[in-house]
């Protein structure tokens, strides 16, 4: 293996990493959202700054990496992809950092109702297939796993448009759970985010092997 490749294959382990660490992250999230375990929410605002720290480490590696071996074709088209996915994934982070933040603020547990009536627990599992999905395609290089997180986001989409209307008919039957409701309405709409967050990913990852710039094109 060239010295060239090593660089090439660190760099994939660092932003493997990145994909694990934020799927933790998110996952997380979920937990202390279910439970109101605050221990959990305080565990990923510490967590944050681990995920901040990896970004860094990551655009550096890929700006050492162009300046020292001015790459072409496919490497080029991966570091640049790399770059992109690393900011989506760090972007992804913030979010499991807002949504541990509604946890901390709460001052009494999320309604198992509320979660099931918004739709707010297939927000989470789909979310997290995404990013785990997203992270199979770009470890095996598979387009077609890539394009599956496409069909996904739109579960994400529909649930969020449904989500005002949804919220509207709880409160009125449960009036005295507005906090809350405000506070799964903002996290409906985070999980809305990181289902973009994903969907670019899978650009990058189909831009990068293919060739192809798929972005703000209807023909995946």
């Amino acid at each position: 293996m060239t010295h060239l490749e090593e660089e090439l294959k660190e760099l994939k382990q660092q932003v493997t990493k990145m994909f694990v660490l934020v799927h933790s992250q998110l996952e997380k999230s979920y937990l202390s959202l279910q439970n109101l375990d605050k221990d959990i929410a305080h565990e990923i605002l510490m967590t944050e700054k681990r995920v901040n720290a990896l970004e860094l480490k990551i655009d550096l590696d890929c700006e050492n990496y162009l300046a020292l071996y001015n790459p072409v074709a496919v490497d080029l088209r991966y570091v640049l992809a790399v770059l992109k996915i690393n900011s989506n994934l760090e972007r992804i982070g913030d979010i499991a950092e807002g949504i541990a933040r509604f946890v901390i603020d709460s001052s009494t547990t999320f309604s198992n109702e509320l979660i099931m009536h918004t739709h707010t627990n297939q927000m989470f599992d789909v979310s997290l297939k995404m990013i785990q999905d997203a992270e199979d395609a770009f470890i095996n290089e598979d387009t077609s796993l890539a394009r599956i997180v496409f069909k996904q986001d739109v579960i994400l989409d529909n649930i969020n448009i449904n989500a005002n209307n949804n919220i509207i008919n709880f409160i009125k039957n449960n009036p005295d759970d507005l906090e809350q409701c405000l506070h799964i309405l903002s996290t409906i709409r985070k999980l809305e985010r990181v289902g973009d967050q994903a969907k670019n990913i899978a650009e990058e990852i189909i831009f990068y092997i293919e060739a192809k710039v798929i972005k703000h094109s209807r023909k995946l």
